[in-house]
């Protein structure tokens, strides 16, 4: 069915890294998108046709803007001139490690009084693309959408969920080509899904529930966090049987089956590895059922700032200053190479800790010239990037940066702390420690 001029394809709640994006691929796609937001200064640099995500080139948006195809608002109301809605917020965990689906639910008061058909007689649906635990979609959303709408999911409205799948700074990564996992609470709700995401989407994944849809998108972030915890601990092991877990890493990955390389690092970043394995933990004991290896995993990968400080600690110790009064030099405070997202950074956490010791730390990274305010480290709002050649005792690369690699140290007289296997040979100071 033809969407009545002046109606739009779909809207997009919440034009982060994971919406914004989105919305990108079905304007490009020939949909007309409306973006909406309570941020309205993301509002406003939309409508102005500039990026705000540094991965997502300027004239991107501009193009899409300007046709018409992409509107940027702040008015909730315009969701009934949508014949779809997708959510795309965030689902942080709250400070007893709980799942916050507080957003979810703001968003899905927000839209309910605007869920009736549409003026061209087609009945709305809705999908939940952010991360959550099995159940959320046909439980704790269905109800705020049914009872701020007085409507019937699956039968006055649709219903689905559909994972994201967006890899930030990753060129090769679009959204196009990654496949789409799709579930409906209903056989009519998986097909208006499957039709939505065909407009943009080359390859679907359709499921039986959106239970299965939660479920798939929760084994993906597991398998990640599993995995680099296990190469944290043998960092750990074969570091005191005085073996480069690095060296051992790139011969394994020739194997050419069996084996997937992950690397180790000074702790977890970004809002999916720290935080979505715990939904599934926080939802299995509803079920009075145990998550062994998954709280582990978050034991050893949450442990491992602890163990760079020590290195820090022990690289000063060589130079024959104390912890406390020095200056540390953090090189990196994104979570992932050539990114500005700085979200759930295990930078934070080494700052927090060595700053904890009397430590002066500050940062250098090219792609954050500021640090934004967030919810877990507000005290840090307002703090600059600093020279990288400002004068320090000591430098710890936290974020392997492309301009990191390229960079010289060996004439630098500070000890260097590498947690990221970053600096080459003929390219460290004579004081190198990897952590």
């Amino acid at each position: 069915m033809a969407i009545k001029e002046g109606g739009f394809d779909l809207g997009i709640v919440g034009l982060g890294y994971v919406g914004l994006p989105l919305g990108l691929q079905f304007a490009r796609s020939g949909c007309r998108v409306l973006g909406l937001d309570v941020d309205e200064e993301k509002v406003k640099v939309l409508e102005a046709g500039k990026s705000y995500i540094r991965h997502i080139p300027t004239e991107v948006v501009a193009e899409q803007v300007k046709s018409g195809r992409l509107v940027a608002t702040a008015d909730f109301s315009k969701v009934r001139d949508c014949d779809a809605v997708v959510i795309c917020v965030p689902t942080p965990l709250n400070k007893n490690r709980e799942p916050d689906l507080s957003y979810i639910l703001k968003t899905g008061k927000a839209i309910a009084p605007y869920l009736r058909a549409t003026s061209w007689g087609r009945a709305k649906l809705v999908v939940l693309e952010s991360t959550t635990y099995p159940g959320t979609t046909d439980t704790e959303l269905r109800k705020v959408l049914e009872k701020g709408s007085g409507l019937k999911a699956g039968k006055d409205f649709h219903l689905a969920f559909s994972p994201e799948r967006e890899d930030p700074g990753n060129s090769q990564s679009r959204v196009a080509d990654v496949p789409k996992v799709v579930g409906g609470l209903t056989p009519e709700c998986l097909a208006r899904a499957k039709e939505l995401y065909g407009k943009a989407v080359k390859t679907l994944v359709p499921v039986s529930s959106p239970r299965a849809a939660e479920a798939t998108k929760l084994l993906e972030n597991i398998f990640r966090s599993v995995n680099i915890a296990l190469v944290n601990e043998l960092k750990v092991i074969y570091g005191a049987m005085g073996i480069d877990v690095w060296e051992v890493i790139e011969a394994a990955k020739t194997k050419p089956f069996g084996f997937m390389a992950f690397y180790p690092g000074p702790g977890l970043g970004g809002h999916c590895i720290p935080i979505d394995p715990f939904y599934l933990t926080w939802k299995a004991r509803e079920y009075g059922l145990p998550t062994r290896f998954i709280e582990l995993a978050g034991e050893i990968n949450t442990a491992m700032p602890e163990r760079v400080v020590g290195k820090v600690v022990e690289a000063l110790n060589e130079a024959g200053k104390p912890v406390k009064g020095a200056r540390v030099l953090m090189l990196g405070l994104a979570y992932k190479p050539g990114l500005d997202d700085e979200r759930e950074s295990p930078s934070y956490v080494l700052m927090a800790k060595l700053e904890a010791l009397g430590a002066k730390v500050e940062y250098h990274d090219p792609y954050v010239p500021m640090i934004r305010r967030t919810r877990e480290h507000e005290k840090y709002a307002g703090r600059r990037s600093v020279p990288v050649e400002s004068e320090c005792d000591v430098i710890l690369i936290s974020t392997d940066h492309p301009e990191f690699r390229e960079m010289d140290f060996s004439k630098r007289t500070v000890p260097l702390v590498d947690t990221r296997n970053c600096v080459k040979e003929g390219r460290r100071p004579a004081l190198y420690f990897r952590a």
